[in-house]
Parts: structure tokens; sequence; C-alpha cells
């Protein structure tokens, strides 16, 4: 049996572009359904919005995100963590979600021993990254 943490991003009409890059950052899969495909809209115009995405990627990464309608208050996202001891893999997320972020944080070594960073991607969706810094036995 396993347990997993997904974050679920809301957007407001950059879901499909946001989910999009996240697969390019992350590979695997992409699945998404417009509100129009499911049959849950109020306004016609809303239609195309995305309803529900999930991007299945590599090294068991998944995100799943949504355009948030019109009439719902688009909340505040949470910062996203992504954190292991695959120091590759890891900067190469970093490199990726860094086209067009702002950097907060530049991935560097951390006064507790990792190395860390932290950045707004391109769609408002900030982002930590820490790689474990202990010595591997």
């Amino acid at each position: 049996m396993t347990v997993r943490l997904t974050p679920y991003l809301n957007f407001r009409d950059t879901a499909k572009n946001a989910l999009e890059f996240y697969q390019s950052v992350f590979g695997g899969t992409l699945e998404m359904s417009t509100y129009a495909e499911i049959s849950m809209f109020e306004d016609p115009t809303e239609s195309g919005k995305i309803m529900h995405g999930m991007v299945n990627g590599d090294h068991d990464v998944v995100i799943m995100g949504a355009d948030v309608p019109n009439s719902m208050e688009l909340g505040p996202n949470s910062s996203v963590c992504l954190s292991g001891d695959d120091e590759a893999v890891l900067r190469g997320w970093w490199d990726g979600l860094a086209d067009g972020a702002t950097v907060a944080e530049p991935l560097t070594k951390a006064p507790w021993g990792d190395t860390f960073g932290m950045l707004t991607d391109k769609f408002g969706v900030p982002w930590m990254v820490n790689i474990d810094g202990s010595p591997k036995p």
C-alpha cells in the first residue's frame, strides 16, 4: 500500500499551458479534460477551460490542476516542494522550472547542509527544491 501527496494547482485560464509546461519539465504523460467534455459548465464561454488535468511524470511525479471558473474566487497557490537525493534529476527540474521564472533564492548550498532554492514559475506557482546534502553511507 502506498500514499502519495499530489499537488492540485488552480489557475485562471492558463491550466492547459501550465500543465503542458510541467510535462515538458517532468516528462511522462498528460491527460486533460475540458468543462465541455465533462459537461460541467455554467458559462458557455468557459467550456474550453481545463476542468481537470494531470501530469504523470517521470520518477513518480504527479501534478494535477484545473482552471477555476470565473464565478469562483481564485485562492492562493501553495508552494510545491521537490526534494530528495538525486541531484541530477532535481537540478534538471530546477533548470526546467526556471524558464521564465522569478528566482527568489538561487539553488545553492544552504546553512543546514542541503542544496536549496526557491522560485516562482512563469505561471505564478512557487516552487522549492531541496537536494539532500547528507553523506551517503
